[in-house]
């Protein structure tokens, strides 16, 4: 492990941390969300079947999930090449590619894209929710049983040699997804993740059930595996945990917390209609509630793109929304630069060397 110890793993090899700059610490570059489709109502088939024109975009922007050409963001590699660029003029220096086993992971057109932009890309590695598992990765044990491929080996061979038959190393494990309740399939991965992490000392990210209950829970489980709860992010907090005193228990329980859907503002959540999305304005101010509260060392923020309509081709705010127009509302809001700085830059740098 001395060889990545102190390092932080890009799809182009080891890199010192102070190289990180700014960093978006929860993105997709090129993946496939099929797995969560939701089919639209039978008087909005014919917009989801032609959704790209400007009378539709306000219908997409509320229902991303229900057309599937939306879903497809591994057709947009020349566009997402084109938003780097952008991402890299604003000042963001790296990005987490949280697209992993089952979702189209393509490490190639990672490592493409890192070489043509600049932009350092850091890879995830191992499995999303139990609906983008195989039968193969069901049946699989969390460690060696017999013969056969083990969860825990396919996680640390995809950080130690490179995944998917290619030698492009993944240097953070995960989005790790769970739905909720949690599966016994999820279950095992989360187990074998914490194994994982434990012999390699590396970051971990994981994707929490839409229930205020999912992070803790997950939580536990990580921990009664052996996992290092100090490296691991809990993401999706935006939708996830809205009373502040919950909040404050699970912040308390040491992981980095991540608002990471800025740029998302929906009327009705497709996926949980129980939750009312926040606006942006609202997750700054939950970001200043939290610094207040004193967690501002273990603060993370993102867009999550994972659609093509959050792309500026098609109308959407790309990459470099939060360094143009929410670290502005963050100094209006009484959030200091040097507070920014930390969760922009110190935070991700922290998080993403291995011990």
């Amino acid at each position: 492990m001395s060889e990545l110890s102190g390092k932080v793993q890009t799809v182009l090899g080891l890199i010192n941390p102070a190289q990180l700059g700014h960093t978006m610490t929860h993105e997709h570059l090129t993946m496939s969300f099929e797995c969560c489709y939701v089919p639209p109502s039978p008087s909005d088939e014919a917009v989801a079947a032609n959704p790209f024109q400007m009378q539709h975009l306000h219908w997409l922007t509320q229902n991303l999930y229900s057309c599937h050409e939306n879903l497809l963001l591994q057709q947009e590699t020349d566009t997402v090449r084109d938003e780097l660029f952008a991402y890299k003029k604003a000042g963001g220096g790296s990005i987490v590619e949280n697209t992993t086993i089952g979702i189209e992971r393509s490490l190639p057109t990672l490592k493409q894209l890192a070489r043509d932009t600049g932009v350092h890309i850091i890879a995830g590695a191992g499995y999303y929710v139990d609906s983008s598992h195989s039968e193969t990765t069901k049946a699989m044990t969390v460690e060696q049983v017999g013969p056969t491929v083990n969860l825990t080996d396919v996680i640390v061979g995809d950080v130690l040699h490179g995944g998917d038959g290619t030698d492009i190393r993944c240097g953070v494990i995960g989005e790790i997804g769970t739905s909720w309740p949690i599966t016994d399939s999820e279950k095992k991965v989360l187990k074998a993740t914490a194994h994982a992490q434990a012999q390699l000392g590396c970051p971990v990210i994981i994707h929490p059930g839409r229930n205020h209950a999912a992070p803790a829970e997950i939580i536990r489980i990580l921990q009664e595996a052996g996992g290092d709860i100090n490296k691991t992010v809990m993401s999706h907090l935006d939708r996830t945990l809205f009373d502040e005193s919950e909040l404050l228990e699970f912040a308390n329980m040491g992981s980095y917390l991540e608002y990471d859907l800025f740029g998302i503002q929906v009327l009705s959540y497709q996926f949980n209609l129980d939750v009312d999305m926040p606006s942006d304005s609202q997750r700054v101010k939950t970001l200043a509630f939290l610094i207040k509260e004193g967690y501002e060392d273990r603060l993370l923020i993102s867009h999550d793109i994972h659609t093509k309509n959050r792309l500026t081709k098609y109308g959407g705010h790309g990459y470099s929304h939060i360094l143009k127009n929410i670290v502005p509302k963050m100094l209006m809001r009484g959030i200091s630069q040097q507070q920014v700085d930390k969760i922009l830059i110190h935070n991700p740098k922290h998080w993403l060397t291995f011990k």
